[in-house]
């Protein structure tokens, strides 16, 4: 094969500048940062700082400031109970903020009027009975100030506050149709809802004005709304008109069943009305082949617009999303594709500050670039990226036209910067391999990557090679494959505190991670392409990226091997365990991953299995993709030592499946070690539990690919 490596850097690839690996603990006692968050002038913005101790077992959390203007920086505050803060009110540093705590101390919170720049004359404006948060606020031309909230509501609409909720006499859960349990926990009678309230303003300060307005709970057919959408929706999922009149929320379509459907619908509500008076915008049937799940609803600047991202497919979450663009008129809404046969699914958007263009953020080659689209785009419209490397976590277009993008490399957990509508980098403001000490070294010169042909598709396929501290391409060092979950979605040039490359480079390997058949960003057809195929294509991809770096890594040494992968990763690594690929490695781990897929139908969300095993399950068969594309088929040719880890409260992929797979390991005699934390989901969030997670890992595979430091992990 043709050498076809590319480095992101400019320096040519030879011996790194001698620095200090990352560690696990390092990486995960890092500073996290969140979105810059700018006041409306564009003066300056904040955002939060959150560190963690080992030492003292606890996170502590700091609000910085960052001067737009002078690029200085400033701790803003360091009261942690701050937990979301709006620019709203008459001056431009006039701001409302969520404390986390209320008076009364039963659950709620509290609600505080304050100038940014002097937060010790901050003015408690209500006290909120529920655990609300999602803050959206904006102010009317009387002054007063209109907000969005959301929190979890009883079927009458009340807010639920579990501290103040009485505890059954019993803790039994009755259920008559599916959608039992989602993600990492069990549906009870509560769901999420929208609030809207009034803070009237008088002498200077300002008060709750009446009852919080419920506009969710109640809307029911097959189901009933909620919004925000669980697990992982939040504020981006309801907007407030920019004159506080009118709301938008999402919610699954309460015309289908829970876990059978992906699709969504967005409502419209008067600000002064209630549930009865929303409006879908987008009802299936209402635009031609918009069926499915529908997000980001966002009105523009002025109010006279809503955009929106909508898929077609009715049972896949994961296709292309489709720009639209309405009227925020109930009675002409005008509903209209933008750029709408563009190959890309873009996630996140913005608005122009003059109504004329959406910029909005979509994987793309492996990063997660912005692109700024004409609202009257045609059809055909091909969108230019105005940003390269990385992947945004947030941007916003500030008063001057410029877009502050907040977002994470390989290489850096935070960037700050600031892009025009040309694509022109203005300022960069902040890099935290350059600021935190556990980052030191990092940099663009530690990534590269390939392309690489396959038997499954006519497009060569990307790779991402991630290099160890003090590399040497004189040196050879082992090789770590890693495989991505999904299967749609993708290895992105972006930091992670989960599956960091550059953590598991640093453990002495190069870090090969491919992006193949399923992976997001090269066009939707390669998407698409995995359904049915769990077992051929991305297998098959997989070991077309081996063979490359077999034959045009020198530096790499395959025959000390290991492979790891987490959900779809996990199933792949557990289908590599029965297939060659298996034997090409001294050791592979499964985190949370598929090791039966007759067992399928123990997921919450049908919807993702129906579609990729290519339908509803049935008698199992051989023609049946639950069967074709079993692991366990392969039993007979288990022989890696395997490290398993699945977590009790993984309800998208039951505990069970790792159990199974560590006992048949064991019984067949399979060297092999099980890793179960009781408290995490699909992922392992909490920073202690993460520490032990690689400590175990590393210590397996380190052990097998024969690393001169490992020590044994038995």
């Amino acid at each position: 094969m043709k050498s076809k490596i590319r480095t992101i850097a400019t320096a040519a690839l030879a011996a790194l500048p001698l620095i200090n690996a990352i560690t696990p603990e390092g990486m995960l006692a890092a500073p996290r940062r969140g979105v810059a968050q700018a006041n409306p002038s564009g003066d300056f913005a904040i955002y939060t700082n959150t560190n963690y101790s080992f030492q003292n077992h606890e996170a502590t959390t700091v609000w910085q400031q960052l001067d737009l203007r002078s690029g200085a920086f400033s701790t803003w505050s360091a009261d942690s109970n701050i937990t979301e803060v709006v620019f709203v009110g008459p001056t431009n540093t006039s701001i409302l903020y969520i404390n986390s705590t209320n008076e009364a101390g039963d659950g709620g919170i509290s609600l505080y009027t304050a100038d940014a720049t002097q937060l010790s004359s901050a003015k408690l404006a209500a006290s909120l009975p529920a655990p609300f948060s999602g803050l959206k606020a904006v102010a009317t031309k009387s002054g007063d100030i209109h907000f969005l909230v959301y929190t979890l509501a009883y079927p009458n609409g009340t807010a639920y506050n579990e501290e103040l909720a009485e505890t059954p006499a019993s803790t039994a859960r009755i259920y008559t149709d599916i959608y039992v349990r989602h993600w990492d926990t069990y549906l009870t009678p509560q769901r999420y809802a929208v609030f809207g309230g009034v803070l009237k303003r008088g002498n200077g300060t300002y008060s709750l004005a009446g009852e919080l307005t419920n506009y969710v709970t109640g809307k029911c057919n097959a189901t009933c709304a909620e919004s925000p959408v669980q697990p992982f929706g939040n504020s981006g999922d309801y907007d407030i008109s920019p004159d506080g009149s009118q709301v938008l929320f999402l919610t699954k379509n309460i015309d289908l069943p829970l876990a059978n459907f992906t699709s969504s619908q967005i409502y419209w509500v008067p600000f002064s009305g209630r549930v009865n008076d929303s409006i879908p915008i987008n009802p299936i049937g209402a635009t031609p082949g918009a069926e499915g799940a529908s997000s980001s609803p966002t009105f523009s600047k002025d109010g006279s617009k809503i955009a929106y991202f909508q898929m077609n497919g009715i049972y896949y979450e994961s296709d292309r999303n489709i720009i639209y663009v309405a009227n925020a008129d109930p009675n002409n809404l005008d509903v209209k594709s933008v750029a709408g046969d563009w190959d890309r699914s873009p996630d996140v958007l913005a608005w122009s500050n003059d109504g004329n263009v959406l910029y909005v953020a979509a994987p793309d080659l492996g990063r997660e670039r912005v692109f700024p689209v004409p609202v009257n785009a045609a059809a055909d419209y091909k969108p230019r990226n105005i940003t390269n490397e990385g992947v945004p976590a947030g941007m916003q277009v500030l008063a001057n036209g410029q877009i502050l993008v907040s977002d994470s490399k390989i290489w850096s957990s935070r960037d700050i910067y600031t892009v025009n509508s040309e694509g022109n980098v203005t300022n960069v403001y902040f890099q935290a391999n350059l600021v935190d000490e556990e980052l030191a070294g990092l940099g663009p010169e530690d990534v590269s990557e390939f392309y690489f042909s396959s038997n499954s598709t006519e497009i060569d396929l990307q790779s991402w090679i991630i290099y160890p501290a003090n590399f040497s391409a004189d040196k050879k060092y082992p090789l770590a494959f890693l495989v991505h979950g999904g299967p749609q979605g993708g290895f992105y040039n972006s930091w992670s505190t989960r599956w960091n490359y550059k953590v598991w480079a640093d453990q002495g390997y190069v870090v090969i991670a491919p992006n193949p058949t399923a992976s997001s960003g090269w066009g939707q057809n390669l998407t698409d392409a995995v359904a049915s195929h769990w077992g051929d294509y991305p297998y098959w991809d997989l070991v077309f990226a081996w063979d490359y770096v077999n034959e045009n890594l020198p530096y790499v040494d395959t025959s000390r091997g290991i492979s790891a992968g987490a959900s779809f990763g996990g199933y792949m690594n557990n289908w590599f365990q029965g297939h060659e690929m298996g034997r090409r490695f001294k050791a592979l781990v499964t985190h949370d991953g598929v090791t039966n897929s007759l067992a399928d139908y123990a997921t919450e969300e049908l919807w993702f299995i129906n579609h990729d095993e290519g339908g509803i399950f049935t008698s199992p068969n051989e023609t049946s993709t639950y069967y074709r594309w079993n692991p366990i088929l392969y039993y007979d040719n288990w022989a890696t030592p395997h490290f398993v880890v699945h977590n009790d409260l993984d309800y998208r992929l039951p505990v069970s499946e790792g159990i199974m797979l560590f006992n048949m390991l064991q019984v067949k005699g399979v060297p092999s070690k099980f890793l179960n934390f009781p408290d995490e989901n699909h992922w392992v969030l909490n920073r202690e539990n993460s520490r032990v997670w690689h400590r175990e890992i590393f210590k397996w595979i380190n052990y097998y690919s024969g690393l001169s430091n490992a020590s044994s992990p038995y």
